[in-house]
């Protein structure tokens, strides 16, 4: 009886895990794991702990998977392969995973904010600083804007009809307009009469005019920009209330008392009919 020669089995080596190929790839390369953690920002331990299969230090299933998969990048070897094998891997040994609450990270690129994203976060900030300090100055202290970068022009007196009184002094027509124009945007005014009702009260913009009504009872101004209100007396041009950068307060906007302003020897606050004019 002949017998049977032996059949030799054939032996196979254990299919390599995803991290020893990837170990074995960069090897061949000759790339140091330092390499490898400075190019893809990803912590050396997290490295270590991929190529020795152990998951179980790292923050869970999601940074096991983007962190082998920027690995695999840089190596230049197949991703999804290599993925599709980690995510077996990962599911036939759950031991393998880090169950506790993902945390951030600073080695991981995906969630690492990029360097525009930094400075866009950066002006961003600076821009509602900025606006906000606007936002203060113009609202709460109107009084503190800048002067308005404008020619300096000698002022022209308006030539009004000056009617005779009954006592011989020229008299100012009580019909005559008095209109106050903002020549900026954002140009707080008000307006109000002896008794300190209030007339007109805006944030006037650039060109937006106000009529002091004829009937009005002493009508008075306040306002942190005199520089910015152009003033006229029957279509004709007369002196700012002030080219300063200050508060005026309870300054007559008569015709006469505007008049007497623009007269060589009246001066602010000189006369009490010039009415007094107040610096915060």
């Amino acid at each position: 009886m002949e017998e049977e020669p032996l059949v030799e089995e054939e032996t196979h080596a254990p299919a390599l895990t995803v991290g020893e190929r990837l170990q074995a790839a960069r090897r061949a390369k000759g790339i140091e794991l330092s390499q490898i953690a400075a190019e893809t920002r990803i912590p050396q331990r997290h490295l270590v702990a991929i190529e020795n299969s152990d998951y179980a230090q790292l923050p869970s299933r999601t940074y096991a998977i983007g962190f082998t998969r920027t690995y695999a990048r840089v190596l230049e070897l197949e991703e999804r392969e290599l993925l599709d094998q980690l995510r077996a891997e990962l599911g036939d040994d759950r031991s393998r995973l880090n169950t506790a609450p993902a945390r951030f990270e600073p080695g991981d690129p995906a969630r690492v904010p990029s360097r525009k994203l930094a400075w866009f976060g950066a002006l961003a900030a600076v821009l509602l600083l900025v606006g906000g300090f606007a936002f203060y100055r113009t609202y709460f202290a109107p009084g503190l804007g800048p002067a308005p970068l404008q020619e300096e022009r000698a002022p022209v007196i308006a030539e009004v009809d000056r009617t005779p009184s009954t006592d011989g002094t020229p008299a100012i027509d009580p019909d005559v307009e008095v209109v106050f124009t903002s020549e900026m945007n954002d140009t707080w005014v008000k307006f109000y009469d002896a008794s300190g009702e209030r007339l007109y009260e805006a944030q006037m913009a650039q060109g937006e005019s106000y009529t002091i009504p004829a009937d009005a009872e002493g009508p008075q101004v306040w306002t942190g920009r005199p520089y910015a209100l152009a003033i006229t007396i029957d279509g004709r041009p007369v002196p700012k209330l002030s080219e300063e950068d200050e508060i005026v307060r309870d300054v007559p906007v008569t015709a006469e008392a505007l008049l007497a302003r623009s007269e060589p020897s009246a001066t602010p606050g000189s006369d009490a009919s010039t009415g007094d004019l107040t610096v915060n």
